[in-house]
């Protein structure tokens, strides 16, 4: 079946590359003032930033590449009070990138190497052409102190408050906000957008997909992120939906919101990668969800959302946290999988935006009340001033993405393999991960990690370890048949009928029958996406069959089966360090070995361990290896150089297990 997914896709990559090789290539380097329809029979090379001006429309037929030299570093961006149409197909995507991206790009006079189109494969890069930014009339709540502020705004409610865009250059046509949550910006639909994020100055990045104050009428679905420098989906405010959104492989957050977002988001597939141009952050994917409110403690309207469907991929190594809720985020979580996250599930962020000690929603509510308080509660605090009955100070007007539950919740939901030591230490506190309290009930389900066989997904198979350019461990994912599996394939809960939820039953961004990334995203014509007809989910721990199921490092050794009698399986129960401390002068090395054993004291064979190492830790040693598999006495020896004069923490993991060694550095 691999073999003939392999004809299949390629088949796919031909046809869709004959016709791009016929295609001409239109250069665009002047602002679209008037209404145009871009086809596929066309390349559009984007020679600078284009800006769509209000009163336009823009149509991108079905099929139709957009892309921008590295060096031109062109993007495309949507003003207020103009529209854009991606009417992309699952059979012809609309595909926005660079053109040194091979999967896509036939060779011409200006990149005559191109790559081949039907070996198409992932490679490391970002950073090589703008993004898509789409700008609209939805109110915000913009900051009032400073910034990329426009005008007077205000701490209330106000159709007045407007900001610039981060990352545009052009003043006149960079400004969102406004006071129509109905607003109209177009649609977009099967858009993949490859190898963005140009880098206009440190704090200005652009993100792959950037929407600043859409409104609701804007429909946005089955759009792909992969590679980006800087966030995958970033929103400033307004009220627009989002379903069928993978973010793959970015250098900051997966998604991230700000200004009072009140829109709703459903099947949101996430993984946690890095970036090879570190110039945003540290290079290794930041928090998977990343939620802003109102950028001042007791500004409206604030961050108010449901979130249903998504399914979590973390870095278990180096990766940040699963969830991040700053400047009173109010934001419901249910039916989700998150797994293999390199910190906490729950990581609150005590500074509001203006510098305040604090979580305050309003200056009512602090963030843990947030996780007990009903959905119905509001604040007085900053009302609209002179609106009419039913305007911006009507809830049901202003905060309509939420109609039952709590504030803040995470609900229905699986968490897999999340060993860092303290992955569940704040979720604990708000009843996410553990019983008792008034708000327990939540229907979430903690899965150690100790057995492959349960994990919520189908398969994962991840590369081998490296340390990125700021030193940061990852384990990138390399393929992956994200469907359900296990605990994930049912769910006591379902999304309401609003006409803008889908019912379904499971958890996670996939049912069983079918994988929507296929057919159409960079991640399946890079290969890293397992056909869906590869394997077939069973709710039952029994692995299939055709199910490969690849373990991570950090956890044991899949036996293999043997006909009676079973072998016995040592089992890691402790990890120690052979030095209590060690002490080395600066370059020289030092021996150090690891041992996992069992609870009878027997030696753990194929053990993985990974090193860890924080920032300061880095400046004074560094590791022979970041990763060892353990010999047939449980032990894996590791060198430690030492750099400079100082003091590090190395941290040993295997299998949850947890291990530490004091190094001293002297002159």
């Amino acid at each position: 079946m691999k073999n003939m997914r392999k004809i299949v896709l390629g088949s796919f990559i031909a046809i869709f590359m004959a016709g791009a090789a016929k295609a001409a290539t239109v250069e665009v380097s002047s602002n679209i003032s008037s209404s145009k329809t871009w086809t596929a029979d066309n390349v559009y090379k984007l020679k600078k930033q284009i800006y769509v001006l209000p009163g336009a429309t823009l149509t991108i037929e079905a099929g139709t590449v957009v892309a921008s030299d590295p060096d031109d570093a062109g993007s495309l961006a949507v003003a207020r009070g103009a529209k854009i149409y991606v009417n992309g197909t699952k059979d012809n995507p609309v595909i926005m990138t660079s053109t040194d991206d091979v999967a896509t790009w036939t060779p011409d006079s200006s990149h005559p190497s191109g790559g081949n189109p039907k070996t198409g494969t992932w490679r490391e890069g970002a950073n090589e052409w703008g993004n898509l930014t789409i700008m609209g009339k939805g109110l915000i709540s913009a900051s009032h102190y400073g910034g990329l502020q426009v005008g007077d705004n205000t701490k209330d409610p106000s159709g007045l408050n407007e900001k610039q865009m981060e990352g545009l250059t052009d003043e006149d046509y960079s400004i969102y906000g406004g006071a129509d949550d109905n607003d109209d910006s177009g649609s977009i639909s099967y858009l993949s957008l490859r190898y963005a994020g140009k880098v206009v100055g440190l704090g200005n990045e652009l993100n792959g997909l950037s929407l600043g104050g859409i409104g609701r009428e804007t429909d946005i679905d089955h759009v792909e992120i992969m590679n980006n420098v800087d966030d995958g989906v970033e929103i400033w405010g307004g009220t627009v939906n989002l379903k069928y959104i993978s973010i793959w492989n970015v250098g900051d957050d997966n998604f991230d919101v700000d200004e009072g977002w009140r829109g709703k988001a459903q099947f949101l597939f996430l993984v946690q990668g890095y970036s090879i141009d570190a110039k945003q952050g540290s290079g290794v994917g930041d928090n998977c969800f990343e939620t802003d409110g109102a950028e001042d403690s007791d500004a409206q309207p604030v961050t108010t959302t449901t979130i249903y469907n998504a399914t979590v991929v973390g870095n278990p190594i180096d990766g940040d946290g699963g969830t991040v809720w700053r400047d009173n985020a109010r934001v419901q979580y249910r039916n989700c999988i998150f797994m293999n996250l390199g910190e906490k599930l729950v990581r609150p962020d005590g500074d509001d935006g203006d510098g305040a000690n604090g979580y305050g929603y309003n200056g009512t509510l602090s963030f843990a009340d947030t996780w007990t308080t009903d959905y119905t509660v509001t604040s007085d605090v900053n009302a609209c001033n002179g609106c009419s009955s039913g305007d911006f100070n009507s809830p049901g007007i202003l905060y309509m993405a939420q109609t039952s539950g709590k504030l803040a919740e995470i609900t229905d939901s699986v968490f897999f393999s999340n060993l860092y030591s303290s992955a569940y230490t704040d979720s604990d506190t708000y009843g996410v991960t553990v019983s008792g309290g008034s708000n327990s009930e939540k229907n979430n389900v903690v899965i150690s990690g100790s057995d492959s066989a349960d994990a919520p997904i189908v398969s994962i198979t991840r590369g081998s370890l490296f340390t990125s350019t700021e030193g940061k461990g990852v384990l990138p994912v390399e393929s992956i048949d994200p469907r359900p599996a296990n605990e994930a394939l049912t769910s006591a809960a379902t999304a309401p009928d609003d006409g803008f939820f889908t019912q379904a039953s499971y958890r996670g961004a996939f049912s069983a029958e079918e994988n929507w990334l296929e057919g159409w995203t960079a991640a399946d014509a890079y290969g890293m996406i397992v056909a869906s007809s590869v394997a077939t989910p069973t709710p039952t721990p029994s692995p299939s069959p055709t199910v490969t199921l690849t373990p991570l490092p950090t956890l044991p050794p899949i036996p293999t089966p043997s006909v009676s009698p079973t072998p016995t399986v040592c089992e890691a129960e402790s990890i120690s360090v052979s030095l209590s401390k060690l002490t080395l002068k600066e370059r020289k090395s030092g021996e150090v070995t690891v041992t996992v054993t069992g609870d009878d004291g027997c030696a753990v064979e194929g053990e993985a361990i990974t090193v860890v190492l924080n920032s300061k830790s880095k400046r004074s040693i560094k590791i022979s290896s970041m990763r060892q598999i353990t010999d047939e006495n449980g032990e894996a020896v590791f060198t430690v150089t030492a750099k400079k004069k100082g003091n590090a923490t190395i941290t040993f993991k295997a299998n949850g297990l947890i291990a530490r060694l004091k190094v001293k550095v002297a002159k």
